[in-house]
């Protein structure tokens, strides 16, 4: 890749100015009309904070290699952090530098397009952390370090890296940049529309932002917004776009709702603040731990079955 990444090419360019320009508009109008609704007061707040980060997001991307990939890597840190946090186990640091290292040797085993090692580093990460009992010679709480420690590296370093996988392959950055988008407004159609629509909701007890309703309305959204956006696809043939659309549709919720089981079996909303705006990190990435890993696999098997 050249020295200035993505900012030659006219569809990353055009494409920047649609969403920042999108953004924008949307957010004078939520912030004209945030206290007529409280939905639409949530929806500002939400607003609030991907003015900020989709800037930053694109100008990641833009970014020459290996700065995606180094960015991807300290957003799963940083991810694993917060986690660590909510469960309550930020103390143990042994076991949270061992996360914490382990992530960014992910990042160098994408670079390095080692997929052998890349694809048994869960079995590893669990050998490396099962000897920190012995070294510190204690049993005391280990089961639930040692179970936690590996919950938060498959979620935000072995699945979210597939992030990193799709940056390495032929337009990775269109890649990721696509399914990003797809994931978040799937995500905030299927809230609106279970506010608007939402009746049925099989999961009441893990979220009531989640109804059948929403979900549907999701799906319909992103696929209609997969075949919008498919020209930043490398190959823009129906099965690569519609299986994005559905993927980020209906996968994505399952992040969401895993993240809310372990918040609600904690008792708590969030963990603070992401930049500004409302929720935390997790808010943010928790979605991509499954989209990612399924759309990377999907895609490799749609590009050898090019008869579908």
């Amino acid at each position: 890749m050249n020295d200035i990444g993505l900012w030659g090419d006219r569809i990353f360019r055009e494409t920047s100015l649609l969403i920042c320009g999108s953004l924008l508009a949307l957010s004078v109008i939520m912030f004209l009309a945030r206290n007529s609704a409280s939905h639409l007061m949530a929806g500002w707040a939400s607003l609030k904070s991907w003015l900020f980060l989709a800037p930053l997001i694109l100008l990641v991307l833009a970014s020459p290699s290996p700065w995606p990939l180094v960015f991807l890597a300290l957003v799963g840190i940083a991810s694993a952090k917060t986690f660590f946090q909510m469960v309550g186990i930020y103390h143990r640091s042994w076991f949270v530098w061992a996360t914490y290292l382990s992530i960014a040797a992910l990042g160098y085993l994408v670079y390095n397009e080692d997929l052998e090692l890349f694809n048994l580093s869960p079995m590893i990460f669990l050998g490396l952390i099962s000897l920190i009992p012995l070294v510190r010679n204690s049993a005391t709480n280990m089961i639930q370090y040692l179970a936690l420690s590996l919950m938060s590296f498959i979620f935000w370093g072995w699945s979210l890296m597939h992030l990193g996988l799709l940056l390495m392959l032929e337009r990775g950055s269109f890649i990721v940049l696509y399914l990003y988008l797809l994931t978040e407004v799937s995500d905030n159609v299927a809230l609106a529309g279970s506010r608007i629509f939402g009746k049925h909701k099989p999961f009441d007890k893990i979220s009531h932002r989640v109804s059948l309703e929403g979900i549907l309305v999701s799906v319909i959204a992103s696929v209609l917004l997969a075949w919008g956006m498919r020209h930043l696809l490398p190959d823009r043939s129906e099965r690569f776009w519609i299986a994005a659309g559905l993927i980020a549709a209906v996968v994505g919720r399952l992040g969401g709702l895993i993240l809310s089981v372990i918040r609600r079996d904690l008792g708590i909303k969030n963990t603070g603040v992401f930049i500004i705006g409302r929720d935390d990190i997790l808010s943010r990435t928790d979605k991509l731990i499954f989209v990612g890993p399924i759309y990377y696999y999907v895609y490799l098997y749609l590009q050898q079955v090019p008869w579908l």
